[in-house]
């Protein structure tokens, strides 16, 4: 339940883990950098089997993968990850058209789609790597991500919630999961999906 010093954390490893770089669902590729004309987001909302079949659902996403940030351990395995040893949080990671969806849209689902209260767990997934969080790519989307953030504490606070604990940062390392981890919910339909929002809306007016 806390987050490890530089010092304390694994060493990871320099090179990135081998991914099968097409998307299960839909082909698109999602090894590399965010295409150009796409937009991207990086959300942690507990567990990512499900967080990701959430966006790549909605309409405007082009690509989704799941992954590793916001902690110390370069390149780490989904053990290391879930030992608490790297200080990382499961991450779905977004490419987006802007034109299709706004960045407001993706961040009222990710909003209500999980709860944002709950420090370092989702439900019953306790642990560093179950925490809240949005990495953004430019401080234009940090202003908006915050915001966001401002205008849903106070419809969570109105239905008598705590204070959202979402770490919202810039310039975050995303590292790809493995392979067995992409799209999981699209290759075993039954598994597991730990999504539950505090059924608050998000209304921006």
């Amino acid at each position: 339940m806390r987050l490890p010093t530089p010092e304390e954390a694994l060493p990871g490893r320099e090179a990135p883990l081998l991914v099968e770089p097409a998307h299960f669902v839909n082909g698109n590729t999602i090894t590399g950098d965010c295409p150009q004309g796409l937009r991207e987001l990086v959300v942690g909302m507990g567990c990512f089997w499900g967080a990701e079949r959430l966006f790549w659902t909605l309409p405007g996403v082009r690509v989704t993968s799941v992954g590793y940030g916001g902690g110390h351990t370069p390149n780490p395995t989904y053990d290391e990850v879930c030992s608490g040893h790297t200080g990382h949080t499961e991450l779905v990671r977004i490419w987006y058209d802007p034109a299709e969806v706004r960045l407001e849209d993706l961040l009222k689902a990710f909003w209500e789609e999980h709860d944002p209260t709950q420090g370092m767990r989702q439900g019953n997934d306790i642990g560093t790597q179950y925490r809240s969080a949005i990495y953004l790519s430019s401080d234009d989307d940090l202003i908006v991500a915050e915001r966001s953030r401002d205008i849903y504490q106070r419809a969570l606070s109105l239905s008598g919630f705590p204070d959202i604990t979402t770490e919202i940062r810039t310039g975050v390392p995303y590292y790809l999961a493995e392979t067995g981890h992409q799209q999981y919910l699209a290759k075993n339909p039954g598994g597991y999906c730990g999504l539950s929002g505090c059924h608050v809306r998000y209304r921006d007016h």
